[in-house]
């Protein structure tokens, strides 16, 4: 038996990112397991959730930047578990969003290599898929942004930036499992349409039970 799928939905705040991970999810279950980093549950996650929500919480970008990486480790025994078994997993952020938020800080030695450092040997995805817009101004509207830092126009255009660079140079390196999919101006049940379209071969293709990639150096 071959084991589950590590699928992966990333992009900008307010996106509908959550929407489509959760449809996906109701779609794969029973057989699926949902996760949304940070992982606001555990000791670090909680930490995390209240430097995100209290302004007064200060954190250097540094520090900030490895209790999300330490986040995502803590998950991970979990994760391989479950795939194991052959669970599919679907992830709602990872570490694509980690060195993307961070290196759009543009903070003096956090460049792209140095924020993936902490993140090498993490389990990587078996499919990525970037939910893009062209219009990030359209968000300023859109219920509940601004609630949580990081969620200004400014930035955000920023992480957009960043994130397509990332990805791009992961492509380029032939990484073949990143999909970016533009949802500017498109439905819920538009963008279901496209994820079920690229995610169902992805889930279809067999994986031995031993095999996983890793986010290596780049």
């Amino acid at each position: 038996m071959g084991r589950g799928k590590l699928i992966l939905i990333e992009g900008l705040d307010r996106t509908g990112k959550t929407t489509q991970c959760n449809i996906l999810y109701k779609k794969l279950l029973p057989n699926c397991e949902l996760i949304k980093f940070p992982e606001r549950s555990t000791r670090i996650g909680g930490l995390i959730n209240q430097y995100l929500t209290d302004d007064s919480l200060q954190l250097s970008d540094q520090a900030i930047h490895l209790l999300f990486s330490a986040n995502r480790w803590e998950m991970v025994d979990g994760m391989k578990k479950a795939l194991l078994e052959g669970k599919n997993i679907v992830m709602d952020r990872y570490v694509y969003s980690g060195v993307a938020y961070s290196a759009a800080k543009k903070t003096d030695g956090m460049d792209l290599n140095w924020c993936l450092q902490p993140d090498i040997g993490l389990l990587k995805p078996d499919l990525t898929l970037f939910l893009s817009i062209q219009d990030v101004n359209s968000n300023a509207g859109k219920d509940g942004f601004g609630e949580e830092r990081y969620e200004t126009l400014k930035f955000q255009k920023q992480v957009k930036h960043t994130f397509i660079t990332l990805l791009e140079n992961e492509m380029k390196r032939g990484d073949e499992s990143i999909k970016i999919v533009d949802v500017g101006n498109k439905g819920i049940h538009e963008v279901e349409a496209l994820i079920w379209e690229i995610a169902e071969p992805a889930l279809t293709t067999h994986i031995d039970h031993d095999k996983f990639s890793f986010f290596q150096k780049v």
